[in-house]
């Protein structure tokens, strides 16, 4: 018996996995989480007020303190169990890196003690050399950094029966450049926190903090493991790369909030329960619009922790899957011909005072605050389109920007007709120029034009990249299995540019002697002007958006290679240097480790397409074709007329077609990466490879394959079957 049929007996007959009672998730929220309410129970008061002042207003920890923490953080995990720490960081391969030790050591007379020092919790070396680095670390400069990250807490992962202490840490080489996601973010949120307080000073002198938030919502599907097994395309690529599709998909739309099959409703229960205990706030489950696709999202949180939340949860997803005997799929396109999967980042600021910036208030003052940051968020993508772009740019993510869901290459700002027509309002002044009448009907008009409830006044637009959506905004084109900190540290560093702008803008103005509201207004006016091209209101999947697009002249880069062009030009090396994020040599580390990732994911593609074709389609294909062979060799000897057999020989015509395609078209596509490997040049390679190799073979293998998938015998066919994979569960 084949693989494939292997696991579909297995799972009529698979038990359902019990999960424990469900229990009040106050009461288990936080509980693995060295919470500052924690640190208060195991920690002295000098040694609180550091981690207090280090979280809330970025002091430095004294060496001397961090000791007295270490042994605070020490003891509340030794009281649950663990034995165990490592220092958990986000290196750029795309997942998460950790190196345990053990509490346990020697005393120098041999006496055996469980010890966590404050430099065991401050620092740690990993080498720096075999993780990605774009060429600034050779193999034999090996030396790397992670370093305590005091706002993001630390936790206690739970495997199996082990428990293991994780110090959330950044990455950083021996001469300082990042090799992470999370050392550039906290360098943007800085950078973000810097500007915004500055311009929120216009409006509120008590305004002292600013704090970019986050609300992701994760996409994914979930499959059986016995059928995930059965398909080496998804165990080596995390997608299909095969696969005709079946007679349902979700055409029908009765997936979408549908009722939860009970095994995920179980895999879902057992998922929020370990994430409730890590601190991660989840408030939704539903089905997604895709058969056997699904999502989960949880509160806003401020956007170091949000990041840090999601990545765990992606750590986690699999290993509690595996508990029921299933596997979840992050790739951004799993399943041709239906809907991929993405992870929308809900994006807004908030003050320390309590005021979300991107929320329109009850005042006059306040609204031409929110007014202020709304327009200055449209003007940052506007001028920054093509980083925002680069932003998103994998090559998981090239199979469904533009598909049946996700929003296309095109960066565009959706606002929805209220709004737009608050800003048509304020471009359109009478001579184009405010005055002292201006200001007193500002006061009255604007607040009166800009209702309470404007979270509610628009309807949403599903194929824009970057959607207002009432009090935040939403990056709708970040794909399901990125990091949401590459995509949020390009968008806190343009927007933080772009108010540093405006500041100088309004000032010099208020120079000339330009009452404050008044200059305010008149560079919110040139902001709108200068940035409208940007706002779209239609359909993003249409042609007409296409040319219409063209015509404005937005970027439509369709591909990652030229889409990551766009780390490395000037105008990114300038606005990176100044705002501390990235040197130019870490700019170009990252362009270089981008393109490679890429390049490996097609090659992999290619590679598992050539050998699934070569073991596993081409096999069966040919024996059925000799089967059908014989049989009309058969009929012809028994004398009977050719018409008994012409539906037969007709079969037998398409089947040789379709392999002898199959066949020649593995081969040449092999030959085409040979000649794309002798390339010296990453971007050369890369763009070789996704014109030459992806774009020339990929589609056109699939297409024979997938013909073939209908033409030969069922149980001939090795490969779970998209309505096995879909629907059986």
């Amino acid at each position: 018996m084949s693989l494939r049929f292997n696991a579909i007996s297995k799972l009529s007959t698979s038990p359902a996995t019990e999960v424990e009672e469900s229990k009040k998730i106050t009461t288990i929220f936080n509980s693995n989480v060295f919470t500052l309410k924690v640190a208060r129970e195991f920690l002295s008061d000098e040694a609180y007020k550091s981690l207090v002042g280090s979280i809330k207003a970025g002091q430095k920890i004294d060496r001397a303190v961090a000791a007295q923490i270490a042994n605070g953080i020490r003891a509340w995990a030794e009281s649950k169990g663990v034995t165990h720490f490592t220092h958990w960081f986000q290196p750029l391969t795309g997942t998460t890196a950790e190196k345990h030790d053990s509490f346990f050591t020697l005393k120098s007379d041999g006496t055996p003690i469980e010890q966590f020092e404050g430099d065991a919790l401050i620092q740690q070396e990993p080498d720096a050399s075999s993780f990605p680095n774009g060429g600034l670390r050779a193999t034999f400069e090996a030396r790397g950094y992670t370093a305590w990250d005091p706002g993001s807490p630390a936790f206690i992962m739970e495997i199996g029966t082990g428990k293991t202490l994780c110090i959330p840490t950044a990455f950083i080489s021996y001469t300082g450049e990042s090799l992470d996601y999370k050392a550039p973010l906290l360098k943007a949120i800085e950078a973000l926190n810097n500007a915004a307080v500055d311009v929120c000073n216009y409006f509120d002198k008590n305004v002292d903090k600013v704090s970019a938030t986050l609300g992701w919502e994760q996409e994914y599907f979930v499959v059986d493991e016995a059928l995930f097994n059965a398909r080496p395309d998804l165990v080596m690529c995390g997608r299909t790369v095969f696969g005709h599709n079946s007679a349902k998909n979700q055409q029908l739309e009765d997936h979408y909030f549908g009722s939860i099959p009970e095994r995920v409703y179980a895999y879902m229960r057992d998922l929020e329960t370990e994430c409730y205990k890590l601190g991660i706030p989840l408030r939704t489950r539903h089905n997604e619009v895709a058969p056997a696709q699904f999502e989960c999202a949880p509160i806003f949180e401020e956007i170091n922790l949000a990041v840090d939340h999601n990545t765990l949860l992606t750590d986690i997803m699999n290993r509690v899957a595996l508990r029921h005997n299933l596997r979840v799929l992050l790739h951004e396109k799993p399943f041709a011909g239906i809907n991929g999967s993405g992870k929308h980042n809900n994006w807004s600021m908030a003050t320390n005072t309590g005021v979300n910036l991107l929320a329109p208030g009850k005042t006059p003052k306040t609204n031409l605050m929110f007014l202020t940051f709304f327009v200055n968020t449209i003007k940052a993508v506007h001028d920054y389109a093509d980083l925002m772009r680069a932003s998103i740019a994998s090559a998981p993510n090239d199979h469904r920007l533009g598909a049946n869901e996700a929003p296309p290459a095109i960066i565009s700002v959706f606002i929805g007709q209220y709004l737009t027509k608050v800003l048509q309002d304020v471009k359109e002044r009478v001579g184009n120029k405010f005055d002292e009448q201006d200001e007193s009907m500002l006061k009255i008009d604007i607040h009166k034009s800009i209702p309470e409830l404007l979270m509610d006044n628009t309807d949403r637009n599903r194929t824009s990249p970057f959607a207002f959506t009432g009090n935040k905004f939403e990056f709708r084109a970040v794909g399901s299995s990125a990091n949401c900190a590459n995509p949020m540290t390009i968008l806190n560093t343009v927007m933080a540019e772009t108010l540093k702008t405006f500041k100088k803008d309004v000032d010099a103005l208020i120079e000339k002697g330009e009452k404050k509201e008044i200059a305010i207004m008149h560079v919110i006016r040139e902001y709108i002007v200068a940035s409208e091209k940007v706002l779209f209101e239609g359909d993003g999947y249409s042609q007409a958006w296409e040319k219409e697009a063209e015509k404005r002249g937005l970027p439509n880069v369709k591909t990652t290679p030229l889409a990551l062009d766009a780390m490395v030009t000037e105008k990114a090396k300038s606005l990176f240097e100044t705002n501390n994020i990235y040197t130019h040599s870490e700019l170009e580390a990252r362009h270089e480790i981008e393109l490679e990732k890429y390049i490996k994911k097609v090659q992999i593609e290619s590679r598992i397409m050539g050998e699934l074709a070569t073991s596993h389609i081409l096999p069966p294909a040919i024996r059925y074709q000799n089967l059908l062979a014989k049989n009309i060799a058969g009929l012809k000897e028994a004398g009977l007329s050719e018409s008994a057999y012409s539906n037969q020989k007709q079969i037998l015509d398409k089947i040789s077609e379709h392999i002898n395609k199959a066949s020649d078209l593995v081969e040449k596509m092999i030959e085409a990466r040979k000649i794309c490997n002798a390339m010296d040049n990453t971007r050369t390679k890369a763009i070789a490879y996704q014109a030459q190799v992806k774009d020339t073979f990929f589609d056109e293998i699939r297409y024979h394959v997938d013909k073939l998938e209908l033409l030969v015998d069922d149980k001939e066919w090795y490969l779970p079957k998209y309505r096995e994979l879909l629907f059986l569960r």
